[in-house]
């Protein structure tokens, strides 16, 4: 599905990273696998570390932080805020939405809208579109999307196919309308028939949590897990990006009109680092535009390592320059989307450590 919007920007991104960092080298003694055979695995994929919250932090935590620091820092005023587009898979509870407790522990106004969207690698996309929709009321300014999973709490320790690269983070992106008329061009794929590629199998309403589903068990590949954590088919998920992304990308860039060489970067979801390689080869794109380095230094915390990756590899480029980038995210669900956008001229640009 194509999508094309005008008239709309993104003024500022900032990521809020666990300050507590977990070494791969410090880990590989947990997987029931020789550790040189393990450690082999550690350049290709891009084990190295990861930010995992302490126990007992949650989605809420890591958002509310992020906005006080940017009304503190002079970057957003409480006032200004029509909106909340929370996109996560870590909520804080079942019920309520974690949007109305972020807005509730702010003091925010009570005259605007708070959505908890349930998705995952993909989130920052859809989130943008939903934003960039809710602009069309008069009285919706500013929308803050926020991005924000703690996943690293559901999946297993054990789990060598997963845990290495499963990381936390929360980012908050400033959506407002723009007074240029600059395309903004999308797409969105969703294919629910390959949905047991990436789940947690227990703990909602369809297998509810018990003693039963909380036993660890070898997946019969040497991975340790319960039926409450995290189930990645690696292979499924690899073969599913090779052979959607690419395609998805070309069709997009034919939708705006714009060559692949034109855009100056492309700001990928981080699965792994082997497979952000694999892209940018079957892309022919240079490794240096599009970054694999985020899964490396910060873990994969699903969607919200495109922002992370915006912050980290752009940051002040993207307050003093204007740029043409695709973001693009892809996985459970399964779900896969694109955007392509000018970004630059933000307010800000920034990552900062949840103390």
């Amino acid at each position: 599905m194509n999508l094309l919007y005008h008239g709309r920007k993104i003024s500022g991104i900032l990521s809020v990273l666990p300050s507590t960092i977990s070494k791969f080298d410090d880990e590989a003694g947990n997987y029931s696998f020789p550790r040189d055979k393990t450690m082999r695995l550690k350049s290709v994929m891009g084990f190295n570390e990861h930010r995992v919250v302490p126990e007992g932090v949650c989605v809420s935590d890591l958002c509310v932080f992020g906005i006080e620091r940017l009304i503190a820092d002079g970057k957003l005023e409480k006032d200004s805020i029509d909106a909340i587009l929370l996109i996560t898979q870590s909520p804080d509870h079942f019920m309520p939405p974690t949007s109305n407790i972020i807005q509730g522990r702010l003091g925010l106004k009570r005259d605007m809208i708070c959505l908890d969207i349930n998705q995952g690698c993909a989130g920052f996309e859809i989130g943008l579109l939903q934003a960039f929709a809710l602009l069309d009321q008069q009285e919706i300014r500013k929308v803050l999307v926020l991005n924000a999973d703690v996943l690293s709490r559901k999946t297993s320790k054990q789990d060598r196919n997963s845990y290495p690269l499963i990381g936390d983070a929360a980012s908050i992106t400033i959506v407002e309308r723009s007074g240029d008329d600059i395309p903004i061009h999308a797409n969105v794929q969703m294919d629910g028939s390959q949905r047991e590629a990436l789940q947690i199998p227990a703990g909602g309403f369809r297998i509810p949590a018990t003693p039963a589903t909380a036993i660890m068990k070898d997946d019969g590949s040497g991975n340790i897990r319960s039926a409450e954590n995290l189930v990645m088919n690696g292979q499924d998920v690899f073969s599913f990006v090779m052979t959607e992304v690419p395609p998805m990308i070309q069709s997009l860039a034919a939708y705006a009109d714009t060559p692949l060489e034109k855009i100056d970067y492309f700001l990928f979801h981080q699965p792994n680092k082997f497979m952000i390689q694999k892209l940018a080869e079957k892309l022919e794109v240079p490794y240096e535009k599009m970054p694999g380095n985020i899964v490396e230094n910060y873990g994969n915390s699903s969607g919200v390592t495109i922002p992370v990756n915006v912050t980290v590899n752009l940051g002040e480029r993207a307050v003093l320059e204007r740029l043409k980038v695709c973001f693009a995210g892809f996985g459970v669900g399964l779900t896969w989307s694109s955007i392509l956008m000018d970004i630059g001229k933000m307010d800000f640009c920034y990552s900062v450590n949840f103390e």
